[in-house]
């Protein structure tokens, strides 16, 4: 028992900060005593290991955590109010909900269900969505025509395009976006027209660029509110952190 307290405040020491400039003061035997010690203590106590490794956790999830609510401050205008992301759901909600998609994502297809139920049961919510292709070119292929679908055709043709690129289930290729696009009306020439251009380029690489700074690295990834979401959220906890950002 007394080795064991002993080599307990030792590791308090050893987690004050003090223990660095303790340890320098030592002899060589002494060094060699307590590390003998913490070495017995730990083969006696291993659950401290996982205690310790716990808390350190703890503390990098917290600290990430910090750091994201601080990119989301230094970035609001760019991430809430860019001038060209299609704003979908109530534009005067009291909660805005941000979603960095890529159309090819099984998560992000996933996600679209819930966010859509979201919105529906909600009613005061807003919604911006940002094209973030980031899983090769046929993900770029989509983005692309569907930001030519919104500059050239409007909002309620590109919500309706980006509903049947998350449920489409085969290759995304030209022919497969020219007959998507015919079901819904659109004049294909003008939006293929469109797809190449330095607009539909600027906007996406635009919103790279965002991507970059808030180091995401993958879709989706919501901003909601003040905080950012990274990953695919079921509806039940997008609907708790709703609640817990009214207050």
């Amino acid at each position: 028992m007394k080795r064991l307290l002993a080599s307990a405040a030792l590791l308090g020491t050893l987690a004050t900060g003090a223990f660095a400039a303790d340890l320098k003061e030592m002899t060589d035997e002494e060094r060699a005593l307590f590390r003998a010690e913490v070495r017995a203590y730990l083969f006696e106590n291993p659950e401290v290991i996982m205690q310790a490794v716990e808390i350190l956790q703890n503390r990098e999830a917290e600290s990430q955590a910090q750091a994201d609510f601080d990119l989301v401050a230094q970035n609001a205008d760019a991430i809430f109010n860019d001038g060209y992301s299609w704003v979908g759901g109530n534009p005067d909600g009291d909660i805005v909900l941000v979603e960095f998609l890529d159309y090819r994502c099984g998560y992000c297809k996933r996600a679209h269900g819930e966010v859509a139920q979201l919105l529906e049961s909600d009613g005061n919510i807003k919604l911006i969505v940002k094209e973030l292709p980031i899983l090769g070119d046929a993900s770029v292929l989509a983005s692309r025509f569907a930001v030519a679908v919104k500059q050239v055709a409007g909002g309620d043709s590109y919500k309706a395009v980006g509903d049947a690129l998350m449920s489409f289930q085969g290759e995304i290729t030209m022919p497969s976006l020219r007959r998507l696009g015919s079901t819904f009306g659109l004049d294909m020439d003008a939006v293929e027209a469109r797809m190449n251009s330095d607009e539909v380029t600027a906007e996406i690489a635009s919103t790279r660029a965002l991507a970059g700074t808030l180091a995401i690295s993958g879709t989706p990834t919501f901003v909601m509110h003040n905080e950012l979401l990274r990953g695919y959220l079921p509806l039940d906890q997008m609907q708790a952190i709703v609640a817990d950002k009214r207050g």
